[in-house]
Order: C-alpha cells, then sequence, then structure tokens
C-alpha cells in the first residue's frame, strides 16, 4: 500500500437519477464495537497517498470502492471542522483500514451527476455500493450528511447557471412531467404544473417534437429534446 496521509482525505458524492427518484450511490462499512460486528453505510471516500494529486486520488476511491471509472467529478467544498472525528467509532475504523494513527482530518468533497442505467450498475454489488434514495438516507459516518447535503445546495446553484447539466440525467426524449419531477427533486418542492409549462416554453433549447407517447392509459403526453446547439448559442 502507498503511504497515505493521515490528515487529507477525498469523498465523492455521487447523486444519480433513475427517472423517479435521486439517489446517492453509497458502501457499506463493517465496524467491530465491543466484539460485535455492525453495519453502516457511508460515501465513496479515503485518505489521499502521498504521491498523488487530489483529482487522482477522488477517480483511485471510486473506481477502488465502487468499480466506476471515468466519472467526471467536479471540487465542490471541503470540509475540515474539528468534530468530524469526535466519533471513536469513525475513527476506530479508519485507523483500522488505513492502518495508521489519525487524528484530525480535512476532506475534499468531489460531486457528479449521473444517469443511472444498466452499463453503470454493472459491477456495484461486487463492490457492496448501492444506490440509495435521498429521502431514505438515515445517520452516516463522519459527516456524510452534512456533505449530501451542501452537496445538493451547490448543485441548486450550479443548474442556475448551467441547466444543461439536468438534461444529461434525462432520456433523450422526454416528457414534461419528466423534466418536472426532475426539477422538484432538485429543489425539494412541488411545481404549478401550469406555470411549468410556461417555463419550459421559455426555454428555447427544449424543443417540442410532433411525437407522443404510446401505450400508455392515460392521455399521451407530447415528447421534448434538449436542443445543445440551440443551449450553447444562446450562452454564448
Amino acid at each position: 500500500m502507498a503511504l497515505a496521509n493521515n490528515h487529507i482525505s477525498v469523498d465523492c458524492v455521487i447523486i444519480g437519477f433513475d427517472g423517479e427518484q435521486l439517489n446517492v450511490l453509497l458502501i457499506e462499512r463493517v465496524c467491530e464495537e465491543k466484539g460485535e460486528w455492525t453495519h453502516d453505510m457511508k460515501l465513496p471516500g479515503s485518505l489521499i497517498y502521498q504521491d498523488e494529486d487530489l483529482d487522482e486520488a477522488a477517480a483511485r476511491v471510486l473506481q477502488e470502492l465502487t468499480g466506476l471509472k471515468n466519472v467526471n467529478m467536479v471540487q465542490f467544498k471541503a470540509f475540515g471542522s474539528k468534530d468530524r472525528t469526535k466519533n471513536p467509532k469513525d475513527v476506530h475504523w479508519l485507523e483500522r483500514a488505513m492502518e495508521l494513527k489519525v487524528d484530525r482530518i480535512v476532506t475534499i468533497a468531489y460531486l457528479s451527476m449521473v444517469k443511472i442505467d444498466r452499463k453503470l450498475n454493472s459491477h456495484l454489488a461486487d463492490y457492496k455500493a448501492s444506490w440509495v434514495p435521498l429521502k431514505q438516507i438515515r445517520t452516516l459516518a463522519f459527516d456524510h450528511n452534512l456533505i449530501i447535503k451542501e452537496a445538493l445546495m451547490y448543485i441548486r446553484q450550479y443548474v442556475e447557471f448551467n441547466p444543461a447539466a439536468l438534461f444529461e440525467l434525462l432520456p433523450r426524449k422526454f416528457t414534461a412531467l419528466q423534466l418536472r419531477v426532475l426539477f422538484e427533486l432538485i429543489y425539494e418542492k412541488e411545481l404549478d404544473v401550469r406555470n411549468f409549462h410556461k417555463k419550459i416554453a421559455m426555454m428555447e433549447y427544449v424543443v417540442a417534437l410532433e411525437e407522443r407517447q404510446q401505450g400508455v392509459s392515460h392521455r399521451a403526453a407530447r415528447y421534448y429534446r434538449f436542443d445543445k446547439k440551440i443551449y450553447n448559442k444562446l450562452r454564448h
């Protein structure tokens, strides 16, 4: 094992959309407490090695702990509270895992938003990694609940100026309902249907298609597509 830095770590927040809800990629953690083994969840993360850059560390950690490769991640915040390692259980687990003495740790958090599909899920089970719906996340290790909360705040700010990021989570052809559900999940509030249709009409890069849903029991909804050329032209 390469020499680790016992003061700096990286944590990866991978937010995935499965068409119905937002999920966070978590890994299982096994701890020994008073002679008993306990199981809980945490973000994919670890101390960095002395000979690697932060971006390299984030990519390595994600691949080693979840099997995911070539996921574009961005740094969004550093977390350095003195209370990050106040729970003896967290410190004990980390010291056993890394085989070194751990004191205060600053973590650099990375973020990515992905569309969950079969390819993305192909090897997760082998690593005891799984998608957990945001609404079902309980108490995680360290300050990982806070990191996820801050990640969502960052996403909301980011999509205000870069809405194209949301369309990468949708199918190539999508309905107004699918787009509205995604907005509601991101902003954690219900949106008025009529007002949202007005909002779509103002988005020149959301192009209405002649095609409609088929084989549905309700009124067939119109499909839309995201036009990246129009979007880039408007941006410039």
